[in-house]
């Protein structure tokens, strides 16, 4: 999933997004409201981790300001206020959740990971196509039972596929997904990371799930 990291605190904000590279994500960063709220309006994201305050333009600005658009990305607020009022407008002005500073990163991690399944329709972390499972919290994939083992990006691409199982991704709209704006790899990224999944996912078994829709995309099903 690709989220949005704005965090004033250069040295926060730079842990924040090492922490969720790490886990998989894929991560863009900036440092003011004012930027935060055009990196949302002209790009989609799965969720946005905003502190509140920040330079030109606040968290709650910036929030009232995407909800306005109509723009339902899950936010994600950091902030250093723990008092009721400032709690309580933040969750009015629009916002899923909030963490306090000083926080866990693996609370972070649960937070993000409960924003984002309610934002899909699911009630729990894990998802399913025929007899692959994907567990998003344990960060494990198995078919039929067995451990297939994934690099953090294929099963960044995996999660987005199985994520929206039955539809159909072009390869532009799984890039924007599951890269930054620091894309690496040439523009045969996406067909070179499916290829690996299809090795590891579909090889070994009689029944495909990763079919391509010639001359769209992508999408994972059950024939």
């Amino acid at each position: 999933m690709r989220i949005l990291v704005a965090e004033d605190e250069r040295d926060l904000n730079r842990i924040i997004c090492k922490k969720l590279s790490g886990s998989g994500y894929s991560v863009d960063a900036c440092y003011d409201g004012a930027e935060a709220l055009e990196f949302l309006l002209y790009t989609e994201y799965d969720a946005a981790i905003l502190d509140v305050m920040m330079p030109k333009m606040d968290g709650f600005s910036t929030l009232r300001k995407l909800r306005e658009s109509g723009n339902s990305t899950p936010v994600l607020f950091l902030t250093a206020k723990d008092s009721v009022e400032d709690l309580v407008r933040g969750l009015d002005l629009g916002a899923n959740d909030y963490i306090i500073k000083p926080f866990s990163f693996d609370e972070l991690l649960a937070r993000l990971r409960c924003i984002t399944r309610k934002n899909t329709g699911s009630l729990t972390n894990t998802y399913t196509c025929g007899d692959l499972t994907l567990d998003v919290g344990a960060h494990t994939v198995t078919r039929a039972g067995k451990s297939i083992d994934l690099s953090s990006k294929e099963f960044a691409v995996l999660e987005y596929l199985i994520r929206n199982k039955g539809c159909v991704l072009s390869r532009a709209t799984i890039e924007d997904h599951v890269w930054n704006f620091d894309l690496e790899g040439g523009t045969n990224v996406v067909d070179v990371y499916i290829s690996y999944l299809r090795r590891k996912i579909d090889s070994d078994f009689d029944t495909k799930l990763i079919h391509t829709v010639r001359g769209v995309g992508w999408v994972i099903r059950e024939d």
